[in-house]
């Protein structure tokens, strides 16, 4: 696949959503959980959202239950915890597998595209997080310990 265009992901209300509708918007996509030790970066990423989604950024967490079941709720209780606890106003997807045989194909995607440290294409725990350009293309793959101000210069460079 060429880019992030060729893949239609499903919403945290369990509606279908082209990838191909954000071409023209900076990417941030993240493997989220709510009972997690990275659970305080969506702060974090609420914040570049507030500061960046005016020129362009777009956010897209998806939850995942793959590391220690540290995301066990439903998609509606997570969207729940989202709201009440960091005030979320950027879009939490349905919840997916990021590794394995039922990993969502975008995250197959993403982790060929840009592969972890020596080569790894698993992604080792929540909050990985993946930089794409206006066009779809992966830029940059980020660990769990990057906190999301860290990466605010990267994302302005792409901002213009």
């Amino acid at each position: 696949m060429a880019s992030v265009a060729d893949f239609t992901v499903r919403s945290g209300r369990g509606e279908d959503v082209s990838l191909a509708d954000k071409l023209g918007k900076v990417l941030l996509i993240v493997n989220t959980a709510s009972q997690c030790g990275f659970t305080p970066q969506y702060a974090g990423l609420q914040q570049l959202y507030d500061r960046y989604a005016d020129r362009g950024l777009e956010i897209l967490a998806f939850p995942s239950n793959q590391f220690g079941g540290q995301e066990p709720g439903s998609d509606d209780e997570i969207a729940q915890f989202c709201s009440v606890n960091f005030g979320l106003s950027f879009p939490v997807m349905a919840k997916v597998d990021v590794n394995g045989a039922h990993a969502d194909p975008l995250f197959d995607w993403l982790k060929a595209e840009a592969p972890g440290l020596m080569g790894t294409k698993a992604i080792k725990w929540n909050f990985t997080k993946f930089l794409l350009d206006r066009e779809g293309q992966v830029v940059r793959r980020y660990g769990p310990t990057d906190k999301p101000e860290s990466i605010a210069a990267d994302i302005e460079a792409l901002l213009g």
